[in-house]
């Protein structure tokens, strides 16, 4: 048996003005039609219905029950960018997923909002929603239905806009569904659904009674909230989600006797504030729910060390790697940023061997990043972050062994390369890109090193189109394309050579961060400044020379003291530290410097530990970070693998080579999850190594 995938919708005669929206949350100003559908239907069968094989989607998010149990909210992220929104993607996706009901009926409810309000929301433009189901019956026969006309539908109008319910106003009648045109046509996503898990609270309102409630979490989470009241009157509740102490705009809800809502707006939460009030003579009682939410977890693994410091830091950064774990790798659940970033995903990649081990999500983001690389051209609003993404493919592929991703994704990576290589000049390096975006969450002189001109940004940029050429011939290697592998060799050498020739100061003996080129009058814009005339010398570009092997490893180790005794300029975030830390490892210098660069981490953590901050050195004056941002927790992935000395021999961790060592620590013990089992190596000072792994992984120690 097939699944069918038949769109149902408002019936357009009735509801003209309720059947088309925006493509993108980054135009939600332009819609003026924002619309809650719910959609209900009941089967009733001669038997007992054991399984159910179910695929659904919903445009533009939606909540899926059957039996009033939640099946899963959705869809999955569709992929985007922060340019060029205003047409629909490519693609769009539903979910797959078994039920286990063991009743004779199905009750399916699906309510859908019809709007992108968060930058991760697309929508094809037209609202709708699909279920198709394949039961299989106690007896073994099987029987498939599907969403049709015979479904009910009605508007909500107690929805009246995003964080807005006034149940005062009742839902419309309930009407026939109406087939609309498949303008979907989905592509399964090929990961779970999300699991979920309701904290609540309740509050007890007398006669006429406000109160405000300040409910503290354990750790902050992403989530959706759920209100249930129970009254003879009316109630209203101003509910606002906080990480911290920053501002947020509050979900403001109405309610008229015993209702139950539950919102569409992911929110970050290690707080929630909560005023209520009870306009009603009789007593009145609210329970509010925060309905936690991530990326299923059915595997973990643990570092431990015998610093507790240091522990908590590792605990922080992989309860924030869960809660960014979503239908996409989040930046963080406060931002909610769409599959453009793929620096954080990249070092969330690397996290997930060290903590929950499932790759799949790490390798469905590079497949959505090629789709938008391919109709974009090679085109990303963050223009580093798409070179990036070639090491996050290669490196994903090696912790994975998974070449099927690399053939998908090759049309991609060529497209993105051809791209890069139009904007070598003559000289040899990159001098006339779009921006040179995004290096650090950091200001030099007033210029941010987001969006940075030349002189703080070309550098950087060339050696990470270095480093995604040195992946690129690998990759083209694996493929057999050993013609475009010797391309990528042959022009990573000229710009090694170039880099060394132009952007190497030999009587400082470092490099500095570009030249003091004027952009091309095409090119200025507000994410390329107009140049400077100073010349900087900062540890970003050091950093990158080591961690690529731009320059000889002699070099690099010289430059590895300076940048850790401070003897070159600048700071960098915790996002940057990670590029540091894959230097010193590949320089050997692992045991001199990985403990004193992660200990930076402890003073941050110790002040929150509900979350990881999303940065140590506030940007700009009244900046205030986020503590949900995943990209700055690689001490998970750096130092487990510093400790066990890990490098990968063969792709997907079938051979892996061992130094282990306790880095100065007295005790630790580090976990590793391969596509095998799990792989532990436990180090006590004074004693051997102690290392078990599974069969099919051969471990080389050295």
């Amino acid at each position: 048996m097939q699944h069918t995938e038949n769109w149902i919708w408002l019936p357009e005669t009735k509801y003209p003005h309720n059947q088309t929206t925006v493509y993108s949350g980054f135009l939600k100003k332009t819609a003026t039609n924002y619309t809650v559908a719910e959609f209900a239907k009941s089967y009733t069968f001669s038997t007992i219905v054991t399984s159910a094989a179910i695929r659904f989607s919903g445009d533009t998010l939606f909540q899926f029950f059957c039996n009033d149990n939640i099946i899963a909210t959705g869809p999955a992220c569709v992929g985007g960018d922060f340019i060029n929104n205003d047409t629909p993607r490519n693609s769009f996706y539903s979910f797959e997923t078994t039920i286990y009901p063991n009743k004779s009926t199905l009750d399916f409810f699906a309510r859908v909002q019809m709007m992108p309000y968060h930058m991760c929301d697309y929508s094809q433009g037209h609202g709708g929603f699909m279920m198709s189901a394949i039961l299989t019956f106690e007896d073994g026969s099987k029987e498939s239905i599907c969403t049709d006309s015979s479904w009910l539908v009605r508007k909500n109008g107690a929805y009246i806009a995003p964080k807005v319910f006034d149940g005062r106003i009742a839902p419309d009648a309930f009407t026939q569904a109406e087939l609309t045109p498949n303008i979907w046509n989905t592509t399964t996503a090929p990961i779970p659904v999300r699991e979920e898990q309701p904290l609540s609270i309740e509050i007890s309102l007398l006669p006429n009674e406000e109160k405000t409630i300040v409910w503290e979490l354990d750790k902050i989470w992403g989530g959706f909230l759920q209100v249930q009241t129970q009254s003879r009157g009316e109630v209203s509740l101003q509910i606002m989600c906080r990480e911290g102490d920053e501002k947020a705009l509050p979900e403001e809800l109405s309610f008229v006797g015993n209702q139950i809502y539950r919102g569409f707006c992911m929110h970050s939460a290690g707080s929630i504030e909560i005023h209520a009030k009870n306009y009603a003579a009789s007593p009145a009682q609210a329970t509010v729910f925060f309905i936690k939410t991530h990326y299923p977890v059915s595997e973990e693994a643990t570092t431990t060390t015998s610093d507790a410091a240091l522990n908590l830091v590792l605990e922080t950064c992989k309860h924030t790697l869960k809660i960014c774990r979503q239908t996409h790798h989040l930046d963080s659940t406060s931002h909610c940023e769409p599959t453009a970033c793929p620096g954080d995903y990249y070092i969330e990649s690397l996290m997930t061997p060290f903590s929950f081990g499932d790759m799949r999500l790490a390798e469905f983001d590079l497949k959505r990043i090629a789709i938008m690389l391919k109709r974009e051209n090679g085109r990303m609003f963050h223009t580093t972050y798409s070179l990036i993404w070639v090491k996050m493919l290669y490196d994903v592929y090696m912790l994975t062994g998974n070449t099927d991703l690399l053939r998908q994704c090759e049309n991609a990576l060529s497209v993105l390369l051809k791209r890069f290589e139009a904007y070598v000049g003559d000289n040899g390096i990159i001098d006339d890109p779009p921006n040179y975006m995004f290096v650090d969450w950091i200001y030099v002189d007033g210029f941010t090193l987001h969006h940075p001109p030349a002189a703080l940004g070309q550098s950087c940029m060339n050696m990470f189109y270095f480093g995604a050429l040195d992946c690129a011939e690998k990759i083209y290697r694996i493929l057999g394309a050993e013609q475009k592998a010797q391309c990528c060799l042959e022009q990573k050498e000229a710009l090694r050579h170039a880099i060394n020739q132009h952007l190497f100061d030999p009587e400082k003996g470092c490099y500095f961060e570009g030249l003091n080129i004027p952009n091309k009058p095409e090119h200025s814009n507000g994410w390329l400044p107009d140049n400077t005339e100073k010349r900087y010398y900062l540890k970003h570009s050091n950093i990158l020379a080591c961690y690529f092997g731009i320059c000889d490893d002699e070099t690099g180790k010289n430059l590895i003291h300076r940048i850790t005794a401070e003897e070159i300029e600048g700071d960098c975030q915790p996002y940057f530290l990670h590029y540091l830390l894959e230097a010193v490892y590949r320089l050997g210098l692992r045991e001199k410097y990985t403990l004193q660069i992660c200990n930076r981490w402890k003073e941050s953590v110790q002040q929150c530990s509900k979350g990881l901050v999303e940065g140590f050195v506030p940007p700009e004056p009244g900046y205030h970070f986020d503590h949900s941002h995943a990209w700055g927790g690689t001490p998970l992935y750096s130092l487990p693998k510093a400790m066990m000395g890990l490098e990968i021999k063969k792709a997907g961790m079938r051979e892996i080579s061992l130094a282990p060592s306790l880095l100065g620590l007295q005790y630790g013990k580090a976990e590793l999850l391969t596509p095998y089992g799990k792989v532990i190596c436990e180090l006590k000072e004074g004693a051997d190594p102690c290392i078990t792994h599974p069969q099919n992984v051969k471990v080389i120690l050295r």
